[in-house]
């Protein structure tokens, strides 16, 4: 890949759309938090914590992201981490931010959800002072727990509900298919929420057709396997409703081989509204821009499909029409002939 293609891609203005905040817990930040809220990790190295991060699915990924999160107690502890995740995705080209929360992580440990969410909060309003980063901040449920906890998870949020855009939903798709979740997404949407969900990563094409039936979902995070049903397609195509996919996420957690072999390139083709996005950084090897810098190689993307990608993000976030007019036009400025 030549030096033009990776400026290209780590430049481009672009929105990230599929982002955990406890996913860009940078090792040398949970040693940081963990000395000083006294929390005992069984790490004694920031190499011997890289080295952990070798997964064989997302279950195995899962379990080493929950005890990390276990560094994660004051409000401080929240804004610093959306604070150096700004500071990084400034960098690399974020315009604008979508960022994923998982209060039910932290209410389990005994942490109270204002701690999570205004820490974030206030974070997100000085990102957007500091660093010119746009943002909406969405709750996601814990799909291995019971739907009642998640019922009572967005309950607790609304209190909060001026900084929040959307409930979702993540955590390990193996058996916990989202139709367990429609009663707690027809209450969210009852009261004002916007709604995602994660399907298709591990789960198979049915639980994309679940989350958009039965939860009503704006966006689908991840859906790479739509491509093994036509008809579903057809239908995100049809509608355009976005996909957020994480390729180097993708790979790490063994969802595709190696990056060469991933289907982006054929979403894109068949007219699927697809993003890229960096999902867990910390954990995958690389934030947005390296994303798209490494599938532009992988994947022989041309300029173009970078720039279409790009507009992709902003087209399918939750900004106010004029807002995503605003970004497509700086990216109308762009070349794009390659």
């Amino acid at each position: 890949m030549t030096d033009r293609v990776t400026d290209l891609a780590m430049t481009l203005p672009k929105a990230e759309l599929h982002l955990h905040i406890e996913g860009t817990l940078e090792p040398e930040q949970m040693f940081a938090f963990a000395k000083r809220n006294k929390i005992a990790l069984r790490y004694t190295t920031v190499d011997e914590v890289k080295a952990a991060y070798q997964f064989n699915d997302l279950q195995s990924f899962l379990d080493v992201y929950y005890e990390a999160c276990a560094v994660l107690v004051t409000e401080d502890d929240f804004y610093e981490l959306t604070m150096a995740y700004l500071r990084k995705a400034q960098t690399q080209g974020v315009r604008h931010a979508e960022i994923f929360v998982d209060p039910q992580t932290h209410t389990e440990r005994g942490i109270y959800i204002g701690i999570v969410i205004e820490g974030i909060a206030r974070a997100l309003a000085d990102g957007q002072t500091q660093f010119g980063i746009t943002s909406r901040l969405i709750i996601c449920l814990l799909r291995h727990l019971p739907p009642d906890l998640a019922m009572q998870t967005v309950r607790d949020a609304l209190p909060y509900r001026k900084y929040i855009v959307a409930v979702g939903l993540d955590s390990g798709e193996a058996g916990s298919p989202p139709e367990h979740f429609q009663g707690v997404f027809d209450y969210a949407i009852s009261q004002g929420f916007r709604t995602v969900a994660h399907a298709g990563e591990e789960g198979p094409p049915e639980y994309i057709w679940q989350a958009l039936d039965l939860l009503e979902v704006d966006r689908i995070d991840h859906g790479v396997r739509c491509l093994e049903d036509t008809r579903l397609v057809d239908r995100l195509v049809g509608e355009q409703l976005p996909l957020t996919v994480c390729p180097l996420s993708n790979v790490k957690l063994r969802v595709v081989d190696k990056l060469e072999n991933h289907p982006l390139k054929t979403m894109l083709e068949r007219g699927l509204l697809v993003t890229v996005n960096s999902d867990d950084p910390a954990y995958f090897g690389g934030y947005v821009g390296d994303n798209f810098a490494a599938v532009a190689a992988a994947l022989q993307l041309s300029d173009a499909q970078l720039v279409q990608l790009a507009r992709n993000s902003f087209t399918a976030s939750f900004l106010e029409q004029y807002e995503k007019v605003a970004h497509l036009r700086e990216l109308d400025s762009i070349p794009a002939t390659s």
